[in-house]
């Protein structure tokens, strides 16, 4: 951060130029202007200048979860890291099903997804998860 932005510090926040904010997120100046107006990314205005906090170019990192790193994290606890999970039923009148809001309009798949349920024994908190390879024929293509 340059001299004259560590002075624009607002409230114990360190703020970012532009060019700061583009080396910060390893990207060109041009896509930080983009992003800009696309409201991709938060920014202020203080005065003529533009400036960004960390929290708001934090957001901008977007997580693409791998299936293989999606299987190994699927055997521990969300809320506690636990790593005994307790299989289950979560039941109301029968089994609990996932009806995706939009579906395909022409498919013979019915569109219920049956859902599983373990629980984590140490806090209590109830995992759900479903057919991902159903879902997937199931939506609408953008």
């Amino acid at each position: 951060m340059t001299e004259a932005g560590k002075g624009e510090a607002a409230a114990g926040r360190e703020l970012y130029t532009v060019p700061e904010a583009a080396e910060y997120l390893g990207v060109s100046v041009p896509t930080i202007f983009r992003w800009m107006r696309d409201r991709t990314l938060s920014f202020y205005k203080i005065g003529g200048a533009t400036r960004f906090d960390q929290s708001g170019l934090n957001a901008v990192f977007e997580k693409t979860t791998g299936e293989k790193e999606a299987r190994a994290s699927s055997g521990r606890c969300a809320s506690c890291g636990h790593n005994v999970l307790v299989e289950g039923r979560v039941q109301s009148t029968g089994r609990m099903y996932f009806r995706p809001a939009k579906t395909k309009f022409w498919t013979f798949l019915e569109p219920l997804i049956q859902t599983e349920a373990k629980m984590c024994p140490a806090c209590g908190f109830l995992h759900l998860y479903a057919d991902t390879e159903k879902l997937s024929k199931l939506k609408t293509e953008k």
